[in-house]
């Protein structure tokens, strides 16, 4: 089946979160040891690291996960279009001039916009109404980090021409199992991948940066995931609204699961022994609650883990909240494959 456009998926309006994932050209690892060169590249998952704290702080745009493996990365983002409104045209102006700067320093970081910078943007409502849609847009978020990271690895080797495929792949995720399922599936990818056995050891994965800041001890605005949406949230005591952040290392407060973080870690911990057995201790004899209180079996949910990229395209959920929504434009229904639509469908 022909994939629907991006455009068909997602309302740059409507507030959505999504997995994005994308590769590195010709499936070589270019990010990692390439065995056709015989030269190591880990360093280049520092730089998108750091290209990913930037983008957190400036774009209207919430990191909810991310994995970057030798030869591609796992994004969820969460678009914010109620956050950006909020903004004054000046404010969109400084963060797009922070990310897209005029003048950097020695170092290569971004200056401060100078004043007639700030005008340029603020003093033109066109414009500036145009930069505020690309603040909380994933293609913009994804062009501009493609293209730095080729950008700087081209110039490292000497070389030209492209380094990630031409089209990311976007998943729409439109409840909490599709978005639980996909947070386990990215956290877990390098473990499923046998580049490591524990979720400590799962390096470059905003799982990591989550479990260093529980043992850290500086203030939360300096935690490794101060840049990261919040993981838990209660939907019936926390504030609406936009929630900006308070620390400006990221968009906003807002969490997006109704679990806590350590019972986050322990339903990872508990998949990855049930998706690679025998590697670290005893399967547990029952399944974390909240499974149970999503409705979720063992090997339902097991299988949605390992899995997921292969059983959702476009949209990911339940039948019947994929079943009730329409494609943005030309307002079609959404196909869900037949698979996702066995293991997601509630018991009578």
């Amino acid at each position: 089946m022909v994939r629907l456009a991006r455009s068909e998926v997602f309302d740059p309006h409507e507030v959505v979160i999504a997995h994005l994932y994308n590769r590195t050209c010709r499936r070589c690892f270019l990010m990692g040891n390439d065995q056709v060169s015989g030269k190591n590249f880990d360093h280049r998952k520092i730089w998108i690291e750091k290209y990913l704290q930037q983008f957190a702080e400036f774009f209207s745009v919430d990191l909810l996960a991310f994995a970057i493996l030798d030869n591609h990365i796992h994004l969820i983002l969460r678009s914010r279009p109620d956050l950006v409104a909020t903004w004054s045209d000046r404010e969109v102006a400084r963060r797009w001039l922070m990310l897209c700067p005029h003048r950097r320093k020695s170092d290569g970081s971004p200056l401060p916009p100078s004043e007639p910078e700030l005008k340029s943007i603020a003093g033109c409502p066109i414009k500036c109404q145009e930069i505020r849609e690309r603040l909380s847009s994933f293609s913009w978020w994804m062009r501009l980090l493609c293209q730095r990271v080729a950008m700087r690895a081209n110039r490292e080797e000497q070389e030209s021409g492209r380094f990630f495929q031409d089209r990311y792949r976007a998943t729409r995720l439109t409840d909490e199992a599709s978005l639980l399922a996909c947070a386990a599936y990215v956290d877990l990818n390098l473990i499923r991948a046998a580049m490591a056995e524990t979720l400590e050891q799962s390096e470059h994965t905003s799982v990591q940066k989550r479990i260093k800041a529980m043992k850290s001890e500086s203030p939360s605005e300096d935690k490794p995931d101060a840049f990261l949406a919040p993981l838990s949230i209660d939907e019936q005591l926390d504030p609406v609204g936009p929630c900006a952040s308070d620390s400006g290392k990221r968009c906003s407060d807002k969490g997006f699961l109704p679990i806590s973080l350590v019972d986050y870690l322990k339903l990872l911990d508990w998949t990855a022994r049930q998706v690679a057995p025998g590697k670290r201790g005893v399967t547990p004899s029952a399944a974390p609650p909240i499974l149970v209180r999503l409705g979720l079996e063992q090997a339902t949910w097991c299988e949605l883990v390992k899995d997921f990229g292969k059983l959702f395209c476009s949209i990911a959920g339940r039948p019947e909240s994929v079943d009730s929504m329409r494609c943005h434009r030309t307002h079609r229904r959404y196909h869900l494959r037949r698979r996702a639509r066995e293991l997601l469908t509630l018991p009578d």
